[in-house]
Parts: structure tokens; C-alpha cells; sequence
């Protein structure tokens, strides 16, 4: 019986697969929305007195319009992510509808997004902390503010679940604090009469004319609503149902606190009194006092806070996916018990303290990274719907948003885009938008890019080794083939196992003793047999056992007639051009006819 000398076997294939996400329960409606709306309402302390700025007194119809633009988004987000309910936002809607660079730039823009978002709100926080205690020393506050980035950082890491009972907290503090700033100001103003808005209303515009009042103004309002893309990001998170809510909730939030805040802001203060910095504790100063002021500042702190929370739970979404997607590396998939991916979270509090001592603390100059980011995406969550809509048109999804709405918000966006693009910078000196844009997009986007082409660039290098390397490759190629041949010529010695019965047992503890000490391949199993006798069944059964069982070793059976002796022994040795040295027999009783040296040489081996 002859074997072949190489055993097939199936090649092994290994899948990656990702891991299960853990399994937690799922956010609920105002978990939901208190994440996202941490970050979106937080826009109220800033949003009003930068529209005024640009405005002047039809700031609140600017935020009236951008309440309108909000609310065809909410049509626009609902088909998209009902029809395609993964996180990722703009990068997923892009990814399944497009290629993974065009989703990829998507990516970019929302984590650059997420990023100023993090460093700007964190950094906007500390400073209404320390306004209550007045201090404004730099190097505190960034220290402070590195400390306020790592303890949402550490929330994160906590869980979402555990996270979201914190937004939930900010959430309807922040609500009930602007509540009674809203009634403070009603009160103020009906007692005090609308003299002050009409004067207001009067007032020459810095801007010119109405329309380009307008057209700033609306352009630098649509900051109002950055955040409305959080919740897109974490939508695995959510319970069924609940993400056309947040979309809802965000809405009515924006579309009440922002345009009223405004409203009231120039019905009870003149244009050019307008604090830019801290508008809403100057109106709580105006409308009640001190109290309602530290109340607000306390708000402010605790709002923004939530806004670093928010940016921590929507990029680990969107990095999550993109990862799954084998954009980023598999090293972020790691999850702790709670769920959380704790790499991601890590990365991105780095990425952000990095930003902040990059910046010195100014990070007044990342408002080109926010605003452009901010409205790219949204700009690309159009794009995404439109090409959802043409390639994906059969794809279930729980509503759909009209043509012309999708028109207006497309045409709505662009026209802020551009608004930001040209706007000029307040202080001369400083870079505009778009500068401090291209500085930061362009190597994160060639980042992106790297990683996409990362087999066409790693294949680049091993060619460009291979060609710097080649004399040394070609000599350990040599050297290879060398030891290579000089190992088959070592296990190309095939030894004899004689065999004088049917024993399993002795056979394989003599494949054992040849396969722990001698170098071969190939054994052959000799049995001699009296002339006209034949090999028994189980014998040959047992041969095929232990084939089997050494896979690699080629295991041959030669039944001979004749008689086993020195003769027999001298004669196959030289057939087979086979040592007597490597030819093995059992130890022999007290019958055997041969003393052993008498064999030649043959060894014994158990």
C-alpha cells in the first residue's frame, strides 16, 4: 500500500468578525433627546447675540428662518436614517448610496465637526464657571478645561446609559433656567414697554441694506442648530421610534428658545449695548439681578458640559461604524464591560486636548472648523437623501421627505456655506473661516485617505524595500532554497520498521520513536512472510490506522517471502539503497536464531 507523500488538507480561512455590541438597554425618547439636545439648545447662549451682531434688529427673523430650515431637515433625517438605521449620519446615508471616499470626506467633516464642538464647549464652559469667581488667568483655564474634557471622557467610558441619566439632569436644568429667564424678560419688558425694540427697529443697519442684514445674519443663525446631526450618530442606541422624536423635540426646542431669545433680547436692550460674550447673563442682570445671572452662568457651564458629552457619544458612533467599515483600524472595536468603546473615546479626548494646547486656549479660532464642518455635513445630508431617493427609491423607509423641501434646505445650506465662507473675520488679524477650515480638513481628509489606500501604499513600500533590499534578498533567497534542499535531502532517508506481528500498539510506538528522533518522511513497514502465505486483514488495517494518524509521514507497507535473517536484511538494504543502520526490528526473545550483531547492524527499537 502506497500513500501519498503529501497529505491534502483544507486550508484553513479565518473571517474576522466584529464583536457583538454589548448588550444594554436601549436609550428612550428624553434620554435621547437630552443627549442631542444638550448640544443643539446649548446654542442659545451664543446664537442670539451672534445674530444681533450680524442682523441687528431682525436677528429673530433670521432664527425664525432657520427654525423653518430645521424643520424640513426633520423630513430630510427621517427618510434617510429610517431607511437606513446605522450610526454614522451623513457618512452611513453617503457610504450605501455612493463610494467610501465621497462617505469618507462625509466622515471627516463630521469629526472635525464633533471635535471643535468638544474643545469649543468645554472651553466655553470653564470660562462661565470662572466668570462667577472671576478668574481669567489662560493657564487655569486650560488646565480646567483638559479636566472637564476627561471627566466626560471617563463618563463616556461609563456606558451610554449610565452617561444619559447626566444629559437628562443638564437637560431639564438648562430648560427650566431659560424658562425663567423667558418669563423674567416678559415681565421686564411689558413693564417696561416695547420703547426699546422700536428704537431698535429703527436703528441703521451696519450691514447696508436688508438683505445682505439678512443674508449674514441667516448665515451665522445656522450655527443655531448645529447638533441636530447628533442624534443620527447613535441611532443604534435608541429604542425603536424614538429618533423622528429627538428630531421633533430638538425642533421645538430651537424654534422657541433661539427666536425668542432674541425677541426679547432686543425689546430689552439697545443694539449697542449687546454683550457678545455673555448676552443671556446680562439679560438675566437686566430682568432680575444677580441671582438669575450666577443661575444662567451655572447653566451655561452645565449645558455646554453636556455638549462635550454629546460629541463623546456621536463620534464613538461614528467612528464604531467606520471601523466596522475597515476605514479605521480594528484596534478601536474594543469595547469595556459596560459596552462603551473606550479606545475611541480615549483618541478623540487626545485629539482634543492636543487641539487645545495646539490653540493655546484660543479656541475662538476652531469656530472656522465648527461652522463650515457643521454645515458641510448637513450639506451632504441632503446629497445623501437625493441619491437615496434616485438609486435607492425601493429601499423601505417609514417617511419620505418632498422634493421641494429637500430644494429649500439644499439651497437653504449652500447659502449659509457661502455666508461663512466670505464672512469676514471681526478682529483683521485673525485667519477666515475657510483658512482655519483647509488647515485642519486637509491632513485630517489625507488621514482618511491613507487609511483607505492603506494595501496600495503598504504594497508601494514593500516594492520600493524590495528594490532597496534586493541584492541581500536575492542572497537569503539562495540561502532559502539552501537549507530548504539540505532539509528535504536530510528527510528524504527513508527508514525499515520490521515487524514480526499484527500489534498496533508495538507498530506505533515504533512510528513514535522514529518520529521523535530520526529525520524523515517516509518509513516503510516490512512484514516476511513464509513463501505463499499472505499479509492478514488486520494487519493491513492497522497500517492504514497509522497513516492516518502520522500525517506527516508517508507510511509504506512491503509484505516480502522469504526468510528474515542477515541475508534477507543485506539484500533489501541494497535494493532499496537503504542503511542497515536505519532499518529497526523489535526487541528479539530468547528463540530468535541471530545474535544481533550478526544482523549487521541493525538497531533495536523498543
Amino acid at each position: 500500500m502506497n500513500s501519498n507523500n503529501t497529505k491534502n488538507q483544507k486550508d484553513e480561512v479565518v473571517h474576522y468578525n466584529a464583536p457583538e455590541l454589548a448588550k444594554h438597554e436601549k436609550l428612550g425618547e428624553l434620554a435621547a433627546t437630552a443627549i442631542s439636545g444638550n448640544d443643539i439648545s446649548s446654542s442659545v447662549l451664543y446664537v442670539s447675540a451672534l445674530a444681533i451682531a450680524f442682523a441687528g434688529q431682525y436677528a429673530w427673523i433670521t432664527l425664525l428662518i432657520v427654525a423653518f430650515v430645521l424643520f424640513l431637515f426633520r423630513k430630510i433625517y427621517g427618510e434617510v436614517v429610517g431607511a437606513l438605521p446605522l450610526n454614522g449620519g451623513a457618512y452611513n446615508a453617503l457610504l450605501n448610496t455612493t463610494s467610501k471616499r465621497m462617505s469618507s470626506i462625509a466622515a471627516t467633516l463630521t469629526l472635525l465637526s464633533y471635535m471643535a464642538t468638544a474643545v469649543i464647549s468645554a472651553n466655553e464652559a470653564i470660562h462661565y464657571l470662572f466668570h462667577i469667581f472671576g478668574i481669567h488667568d489662560n493657564k487655569m483655564i486650560i488646565m480646567a478645561t483638559i479636566g472637564l474634557l476627561g471627566v466626560f471622557a471617563g463618563l463616556a467610558i461609563m456606558g451610554i446609559k449610565e452617561s444619559s441619566k447626566v444629559a437628562i439632569g443638564i437637560f431639564i436644568f438648562h430648560l427650566s433656567v431659560m424658562a425663567a429667564l423667558i418669563i423674567a424678560l416678559s415681565i421686564y419688558v411689558i413693564n417696561h414697554g416695547f420703547g426699546i425694540f422700536i428704537d431698535n427697529w429703527h436703528r441703521p443697519l451696519e450691514q447696508g441694506n436688508i438683505w445682505m442684514a439678512i443674508f449674514f445674519g441667516f448665515a451665522a443663525s445656522m450655527l443655531g442648530i448645529s447638533g441636530f446631526e447628533s442624534s443620527a450618530n447613535f441611532v443604534e442606541e435608541q429604542k425603536p421610534g424614538v429618533f423622528p422624536k429627538t428630531l421633533r423635540n430638538m425642533w421645538i426646542v430651537v424654534s422657541i428658545l433661539n427666536p425668542l431669545m432674541a425677541f426679547l433680547a432686543l425689546a430689552a436692550l439697545p443694539i449697542d449695548e449687546v454683550n457678545k460674550n455673555t448676552l443671556l447673563i446680562q439679560l438675566g442682570e437686566t430682568s432680575q439681578g444677580e441671582w438669575l445671572a450666577f443661575f444662567i452662568s451655572i447653566d451655561a457651564f452645565l449645558v455646554l458640559s453636556g455638549a462635550v458629552l454629546t460629541s463623546y457619544i456621536g463620534v464613538t458612533g461614528l467612528l464604531e461604524r467606520m471601523t466596522l467599515d475597515r476605514i479605521m483600524p480594528n484596534y478601536f472595536l474594543k469595547k469595556n464591560k459596560r459596552g462603551a468603546s473606550y479606545r475611541i473615546i480615549i483618541f478623540f479626548f487626545l485629539l482634543s486636548v492636543s487641539v487645545l494646547i495646539l490653540t493655546n486656549g484660543k479656541v475662538t479660532t476652531l469656530a472656522g472648523v465648527y461652522t463650515i464642518s457643521f454645515l458641510s455635513v448637513m450639506l451632504l445630508f441632503v446629497i445623501g437623501n437625493i441619491l437615496l431617493k434616485v438609486k435607492r427609491k425601493h429601499l423601505p423607509r417609514p417617511e419620505r421627505a418632498p422634493w421641494l423641501g429637500i430644494i429649500v434646505a439644499f439651497t437653504a445650506v449652500s447659502v449659509a456655506l457661502i455666508g461663512n465662507i466670505i464672512m469676514q473675520p471681526e478682529n483683521p488679524d485673525d485667519p477666515a473661516n475657510w483658512q482655519v477650515f483647509v488647515y485642519y480638513f486637509v491632513p485630517a481628509v489625507l488621514f482618511i485617505m491613507v487609511m483607505l489606500n492603506r494595501t496600495v501604499l503598504l504594497k508601494l513600500l514593500l516594492n520600493i524595500v524590495q528594490y532597496i533590499f534586493e541584492p541581500i534578498r536575492k542572497f537569503f533567497l539562495r540561502l532559502h532554497k539552501g537549507i530548504d534542499k539540505l532539509i528535504d535531502d536530510i528527510n528524504s532517508q527513508e527508514f525499515v520498521f520490521f515487524t514480526k506481528g499484527k500489534s498496533i500498539a508495538n507498530m506505533n510506538k515504533a512510528m513514535l520513536y522514529i518520529r521523535d528522533n530520526e529525520h524523515t518522511k517516509k518509513v516503510k513497514i516490512v512484514k516476511v512472510l513464509a513463501p505463499g502465505e499472505k499479509p492478514s486483514e488486520e494487519l493491513i488495517r492497522n497500517i492504514k490506522i497509522l497513516d492516518e494518524e502520522y500525517p506527516e509521514i508517508d507510511i509504506e507497507f512491503v509484505p516480502v517471502e522469504g526468510k528474515f535473517g542477515p541475508e534477507l536484511i543485506k539484500e533489501l538494504s541494497e535494493k532499496w539503497h537503504i542503511p542497515i543502520n536505519f532499518m529497526f526490528i523489535g526487541s528479539p526473545d530468547e528463540k530468535f536464531p541471530y545474535r544481533l550483531e550478526e544482523l549487521g547492524g541493525v538497531r533495536l527499537i523498543m
